[in-house]
């Protein structure tokens, strides 16, 4: 064996680990897609749960099977009275996404199929997840405010529901077309950090819930699926548009990071902040505050001025969901409601050609030694 240092490619950057038939960014025209569609299209075109129907089936449903899909989705949003009372408990200053990855890992403690991984089981279980995950995280942001849960609604579409739980009322349908146009675009985004883990995790061939856990863990982090609040907060420090200049310099000047920007995979713009920013929009005319559309669009005209450097979906979902009226720790758990449709995705391709992910490291410690005895130490 050589003892030369090969090549070491530190976050797995450039690495292909598998295929997948999921999603790919197609480099012609620099556009996510699943399944071969545009996501842009998919947004003006399809409902979050066609989306959903698509990434566990690779085709779009036909009216028939839309209906089943959404039948059998609406009629497992109920969680457990066992999950209501530790949701109860829970400490009341609890980040959401500790309660919701709590939540899940609870719901596989439940589920009479959680040894099955065989794949018509993993795909019962990934609905019941679809279905079950908005209901916990309403329960639990409820709670953390006093407040009694609201049951589920069957008979509302699944970004109905959503706002049924949370706020017991349904919004316009132009926040709820921007709100389903997030759902879409934050489903699935190929071997990401949260859904590698998923696989990874899969790979041992422990069950869904475990991966989904652990999935969801990898996305609380500010560089991954936290960066949409740390938008939030950005914007609201700055807080005028009149200072966003100077903020942002003072930025530059300090070297510091600037959130929402930036993504490994897109060098000319991710794909996907057009239509989110077209969405947010429509949500700052619905409730007549441009303030953070407004810092928003100084931020990115000057960090493409000065750094070349563009904005990812966070950037514009952020302030989305903030003008939807969901407070800021809410954010990535809404993100979680909805890539779990592209984890699952991930967890059956996994499964259906699994081999145990093991990468390797170059070890840069010292040489074998001997123990010395501890009065020689």
């Amino acid at each position: 064996m050589s003892d030369a240092m090969p090549e070491i490619k530190k976050g797995l950057v450039g690495v292909y680990a598998d295929v997948s038939t999921i999603s790919k960014v197609m480099p012609e025209t620099n556009s996510l897609t699943y399944g071969g569609y545009a996501v842009q299209d998919l947004c003006e075109e399809c409902s979050f749960e066609e989306v959903a129907y698509l990434l566990w089936h690779g085709e779009l449903p036909n009216a028939a099977e839309l209906k089943a899909f959404r039948e059998q989705e609406a009629g497992q949003r109920a969680i457990s009275p066992a999950l209501h009372r530790v949701i109860r408990e829970f400490p009341k200053d609890a980040h959401p996404m500790d309660t919701i990855r709590t939540a899940v890992s609870f719901m596989g403690l439940e589920d009479p199929e959680t040894a099955d991984v065989s794949d018509a089981a993993q795909r019962r279980k990934a609905m019941r997840l679809l279905a079950r995950i908005p209901t916990a995280i309403a329960a639990a942001h409820r709670a953390s405010k006093g407040l009694d849960p609201i049951e589920p609604n069957p008979s509302h579409s699944f970004a109905e529901n959503f706002f049924h739980l949370v706020f017991g009322k349904v919004p316009q349908k132009e926040v709820l077309k921007a709100f389903d146009v997030s759902l879409i675009l934050y489903a699935e985004h190929t071997f990401n950090a949260s859904t590698y883990t998923a696989r990874l995790v899969s790979s041992t061939g422990a069950d869904i819930h475990g991966a989904i856990t652990a999935a969801i863990a990898a996305l609380k982090g500010p560089l991954h699926g936290g960066a949409n609040e740390a938008v939030m907060h950005m914007l609201k420090e700055i807080g005028d548009p009149k200072l966003a200049r100077e903020w942002l310099q003072s930025r530059f000047d300090h070297k510091a990071l600037v959130m929402g920007f930036g993504h490994r995979v897109y060098k000319s713009g991710d794909s996907r902040v057009p239509t989110m920013r077209k969405y947010a929009e429509k949500m700052a005319e619905v409730v007549g505050d441009r303030t953070w559309m407004e810092i928003s669009r100084i931020l990115a005209e000057e960090m493409l001025e000065k750094k070349n450097i563009h904005p990812n979906l966070d950037f514009p979902a952020g302030p989305a969901y903030y003008l939807m009226g969901f407070d800021i720790p809410l954010f990535t758990p809404i993100f979680v409601a909805s890539r779990i449709t592209g984890w699952a995705a991930h967890v059956f391709e996994q499964g259906a050609d699994n081999r145990l992910i093991r990468p390797l490291s170059w070890y840069t410690g010292p040489e074998q030694r001997p123990v010395a005895p501890l009065s020689a130490r």
